[in-house]
């Protein structure tokens, strides 16, 4: 209404009124009446702003990284941003210019500028394992920017979400780091498995330790065993020698009783020679008739009857017939059958 128009701002809004190239009044959450064709609204957003980024970069080893994140800022010093770049509303209650939307693209320049520096600097391996030591870096060369500080600007933060490298280099890094994993699990089994072989050693050396203990027991065992037996055997062979003493005294005994034996038996002998020899010689000078007869003195009837038939063979050839009965040949039998 005939040029007077309202303008109400947020508090996150710092808002600057210029009339006739003076500054009339400046704030944040301000609302007033100005007179539109002789004023200069100028609205500053000092609200935080996180910015994506995504750039490439070429490590020390010349190979090529995309490094993505963002960065979270705002403006801090409304008059100096206001004095470098143009903020002014127009008519309809928009910027006049594209200089607030390039704002954050002059900080990510920055934020490239200074993550090239920190990424050319070391090898790819170091890019990839670095990411909060880059991020460190990186804003404290921020912070200390004067095109940051001419722009009144305030660094809040700065994120890396992702350091990639090519496709064709992540899969050649993936095979050394899946070899050197394997290696690793390979020499994991190997150390296991030694340290299984140098356990079975250590069993097998116990058993075998308690294997030769054991057989030392055995061995001094039998060892008693062997003393035993031959104290035993040294006695046995003690007494067998005690009892074959005794038998030898025993023996000699036996043959001097033998000896004593046989020379009585022959002197007993010597003794019936002598009398059968003195006997003998008192017959010497009989008649072997008169000794005949003595000799048949208590015969059995029959043994008288066998001298009879003795004597009549011896003169059978004096004897003309001689006529033998059955009846004296029974009488002769019936001894001989009785006997």
């Amino acid at each position: 209404m005939f040029g007077f128009r309202f303008i109400k701002t947020e508090p996150t809004q710092y808002v600057i009124q210029y009339r006739n190239g003076k500054t009339r009044q400046e704030g944040a959450g301000l609302a007033f009446w100005y007179f539109a064709p002789s004023s200069s609204i100028v609205m500053v957003p000092t609200a935080s702003v996180n910015e994506p980024f995504i750039f490439p970069q070429i490590t020390a080893d010349f190979q090529d990284v995309t490094v993505q994140g963002q960065i979270t800022f705002r403006v801090a010093d409304p008059r100096r941003t206001a004095a470098l770049l143009n903020f002014t509303l127009g008519p309809k209650g928009a910027y006049v210019s594209e200089d607030p939307q390039k704002l954050s693209q002059r900080l990510i320049d920055q934020v490239q500028v200074a993550m090239r520096a920190e990424v050319q600097a070391l090898p790819l391996k170091d890019v990839l394992a670095s990411g909060e030591a880059l991020v460190a870096r990186v804003s404290g060369m921020l912070q200390r920017h004067p095109t940051i500080e001419a722009l009144g600007l305030e660094l809040l933060g700065l994120s890396l979400l992702a350091v990639k490298p090519k496709p064709e280099t992540a899969k050649a890094l993936e095979a050394e780091a899946r070899e050197a994993l394997l290696r690793r699990s390979d020499e994991a089994i190997y150390a296991r498995r030694n340290a299984a072989v140098e356990q079975e050693r250590t069993i097998k050396e116990n058993e075998l330790a308690t294997e030769i203990a054991v057989e030392n027991k055995k061995r001094q065992v039998r060892e008693a065993q062997m003393d035993a037996e031959r104290s035993v055997q040294e006695r046995r062979l003690q007494i067998q020698k005690e009892e074959m003493a005794g038998k030898t005294g025993l023996e000699e005994q036996n043959k001097a009783l033998v000896a004593l034996a046989s020379a009585n038996a022959r002197e007993e002998a010597d003794a019936k020679a002598y009398g059968l020899a003195a006997m003998m010689r008192s017959f010497t000078d009989a008649d072997p008739k008169v000794l005949q007869a003595l000799a048949s003195v208590g015969m059995e009837p029959a043994q008288l009857m066998a001298l009879a038939f003795r004597d009549l063979a011896d003169n059978a050839a004096k004897i003309g017939q001689l006529n033998v009965t059955p009846d004296l040949l029974r009488e002769i039998m019936q001894p001989l059958a009785r006997t």
